[in-house]
């Protein structure tokens, strides 16, 4: 199964296309209204607006045969500790050996914003970001399919 912290993902036509090479069945969870549709292995699951709604969802089912796809930092740690795949949008890939120092970088930046010491502008999306997405996500569903 492949979760998908659906808010903002910009990666959504490109994770089908993926699942779909390798059949497996998606599920977008957000907060608010998703796109629905047709193909069976496509789930939409709409969360109350609560405050880490989807981020729970998806913690409290991810596991080991599974793929999770998020750029929420303390997401992607829960569903790491489950025993879950997880990357980011970009290709990112969170382990074990990396989990602590995103969410220390993770820390260190929401301390360097509240304080002034930075502006906190993200990097814009680029064609080069979706191409290691598709790869990283390609390379985890042949990883789980064996």
């Amino acid at each position: 199964m492949i979760y998908v912290d659906a808010d903002a993902c910009p990666v959504k036509p490109e994770i089908l296309r993926v699942a779909e090479r390798h059949t497996m069945e998606v599920t977008f969870v957000a907060n608010s209204g998703l796109r629905p549709s047709r193909d069976p292995m496509v789930k939409n699951v709409i969360v109350s607006s609560g405050f880490d709604a989807a981020d729970d969802w998806i913690a409290e089912r991810a596991g080991p045969e599974d793929i999770v796809i998020t750029a929420d930092v303390p997401l992607a740690g829960r569903c790491v500790a489950a025993g879950a795949q997880v990357t980011g949008p970009t290709g990112r890939v969170f382990d074990t050996a990396n989990i602590g120092m995103a969410t220390a970088m993770r820390d260190l930046g929401a301390h360097l914003r509240e304080t002034g010491e930075s502006k906190g502008y993200n990097a814009a999306f680029s064609p080069r970001d979706r191409s290691a997405f598709l790869e990283t996500l390609d390379r985890l569903c042949r990883r789980l399919k064996k």
